[in-house]
């Protein structure tokens, strides 16, 4: 019985699932979104996501610990300049994984693991969110302070001055 168990061994050695983990990781955090199969997918959010938290915390010791994960200068360098100042105020949850279509060849389940602070897509529509307001429980009292009230207010005014220009018109003519 599996009580416990809840790595997913991928099909693989353990050296190998390391390996591609970590090699899968330093993509992910290079090109900020990968595509792979589903089941990777959920394996590396489970390896890459406890890193991210560690470089939130910019020492030797957190550096020198995920570096044992990557094998990665450049990666580990990128991730705790780059990566980490964008999650900084984020509590967990920094990759977003999206189901793709099926894979031609082998019908596998595909999809796109990214980092969440990098997509422009979500962030924008998020934003449009956000400045959206609701107009429920509007009482009647204030609608009378709309623009539409004060318009009606203007061309009254702009009624009574043109009055007195007509009336020189007129005498205009008469005269």
């Amino acid at each position: 019985m599996r009580h416990g168990k809840k790595v997913n061994h991928l099909g693989r050695t353990d050296s190998h699932r390391k390996a591609m983990l970590a090699n899968m990781a330093s993509s992910l955090i290079k090109h900020k979104r990968i595509s792979t199969t589903l089941a990777k997918a959920k394996a590396l959010r489970t390896y890459v996501e406890p890193l991210i938290t560690k470089s939130k915390s910019d020492t030797t010791h957190s550096r020198r610990i995920v570096f044992g994960y990557l094998q990665d200068k450049e990666t580990v360098t990128e991730l705790f300049r780059d990566v980490a100042a964008k999650v900084a105020n984020r509590p967990g949850g920094y990759t977003r994984i999206i189901k793709l279509n099926n894979r031609l060849g082998d019908n596998a389940e595909m999809a796109l693991i990214e980092l969440v602070d990098y997509n422009e897509v979500y962030g924008k529509e998020a934003e449009a969110a956000e400045k959206k307001t609701t107009r429920r429980g509007r009482s009647k009292a204030k609608k009378s302070d709309t623009p539409a009230a004060k318009t009606e207010e203007v061309k009254a005014e702009e009624v009574v001055e043109e009055a007195p220009a007509a009336e020189e018109a007129k005498e205009d003519k008469g005269e």
